[in-house]
């Protein structure tokens, strides 16, 4: 999910350079809902593991 982050942010510069402002904006928006969402999921990854433990052989 990062790496789409990371494209829509290159998007976003590629397209605000060039002058295509509605095109960069959206790009922003865009990357930042994706970049939250995998944060959400990485913060309930991290709790779902810690309150599973860890299984002892």
């Amino acid at each position: 999910m990062l790496n789409w982050v990371v494209t829509f942010l290159v998007i976003a510069l590629i397209a605000g350079i060039l002058g295509f402002g509605g095109i960069a904006g959206a790009s922003i928006e865009i990357a930042k809902i994706i970049f939250f969402i995998a944060l959400i999921l990485i913060v309930v990854s991290a709790v779902i593991g810690f309150l599973r433990g860890r299984n002892r052989v």
